[in-house]
């Protein structure tokens, strides 16, 4: 036979706290210091608590049915150039419109930086963070190679902190970002289904570089699903394009593409130029679709639901206790999806 079952009023008992501390402790709350949370959990375990799945999983419930109150505050950090990226960039305000609703969900609230405020350093900004107690950070709108300023090492080296978008280097930090590569395959796949046979990329290197060659990657491994006939090579040349049209006018000439995919609406402005009708002539898509611009077809990439996922990464990270740049990296990819538009046939 067994003895009866150790609630958690035995457990408060033992422990000299409330039936609430308790349940909190065991929650990972951060609204109790990590001391008495390691305390209480250290002591339910050697009692041999056990919580009742079915109460734990009635009680999840109804947490989740109730308003969340206020847990804390979290940094959000435009890492933008611009220091007005948040409201005025073309598509940082997505990952900016994620994260806000997602913490909002889960109880937390931001407060903005910008990282490239002359007035600002690693020493002070830990200084506001720790006075106003910010218990995590977020970085949105990197570029810049993807390497955070050593100066605020210190930030990175202190506080759980998510990156948005890319990941990033020196250091390498917990980040959450569509999956690029498959981006390009799905809509490498959806063309084909379209009857287009020869998909072409018009892509700037700085930009695949930055997604560490994701972009390409998708590309060269799409066209392994094809005929070698049908296997055309990238344009990357738009830096000396934007200043010489012939050698975009050569590629075509040379590769013959009936579909375009490319981040960049200025290639279907070369088409035009060239007297190429769209989609008629050359179809093309955007493969950061954006709904402003309704009459493209292209892959929406969510960067809001990445926003999202990147606070809850960061969430998770506070209820851990996990703090300094990671040993290793988490990553979350968010897929994207089929946008239909008028700048490719119909089926």
């Amino acid at each position: 036979m067994t003895g009866p079952r150790l609630t958690l009023l035995d457990v408060a008992r033992e422990a000299g706290v409330s039936k609430n501390t308790v349940s909190l402790a065991l929650r990972e709350s951060p609204r109790l210091p990590r001391a008495t949370r390691k305390r209480i959990q250290a002591l339910a375990a050697r009692l041999g608590y056990q919580a009742n799945p079915t109460v734990a999983h009635l009680m999840a419930e109804l947490r989740r049915s109730r308003a969340v109150a206020f847990q804390a505050s979290l940094a959000m950090v435009n890492a933008n150039l611009d220091p007005h990226a948040f409201r005025q960039h073309p598509t940082i305000p997505s990952y900016v419109l994620g994260c806000r609703r997602r913490a909002e969900t889960l109880g937390y609230r931001f407060d903005e930086f910008w990282l490239h405020d002359p007035a600002l350093d690693g020493r002070r900004l830990r200084k506001i963070l720790l006075a106003r107690n910010i218990r995590g950070v977020i970085v949105v709108g990197l570029m810049n190679e993807n390497r955070l300023p050593r100066r605020f090492q210190t930030i990175w080296e202190s506080f759980p902190c998510v990156v948005t978008g890319v990941r990033t280097r020196q250091p390498a930090l917990s980040f959450a970002c569509v999956d690029h590569h498959m981006l390009v395959l799905q809509a490498f796949e959806r063309l084909r289904q379209l009857g287009y046979r020869r998909p072409g990329l018009v892509l700037d290197p700085v930009i695949d570089h930055l997604v560490e060659g994701r972009f390409s990657s998708g590309y060269v491994i799409a066209q392994q699903a094809v005929p070698a006939a049908d296997r055309i090579k990238p344009f990357y040349d738009l830096a000396r394009a934007r200043q010489n049209l012939d050698l975009f006018r050569r590629w075509l000439q040379a590769e013959k593409p009936d579909v375009i995919l490319t981040l960049y609406n200025e290639a279907a402005d070369w088409l035009k130029k060239l007297g190429l009708k769209i989609p008629k002539d050359v179809g093309v898509v955007q493969m950061e679709w954006r709904p402003g611009a309704p009459e493209w077809a292209g892959m929406n990439q969510h960067n809001d639901v990445v926003g999202e996922a990147a606070v809850e990464m960061l969430v998770s990270m506070i209820h851990r206790n996990e703090a300094g740049v990671p040993a290793f990296p988490r990553a979350t990819l968010i897929d994207s999806s089929w946008v239909k538009g008028k700048t490719v046939r119909r089926p």
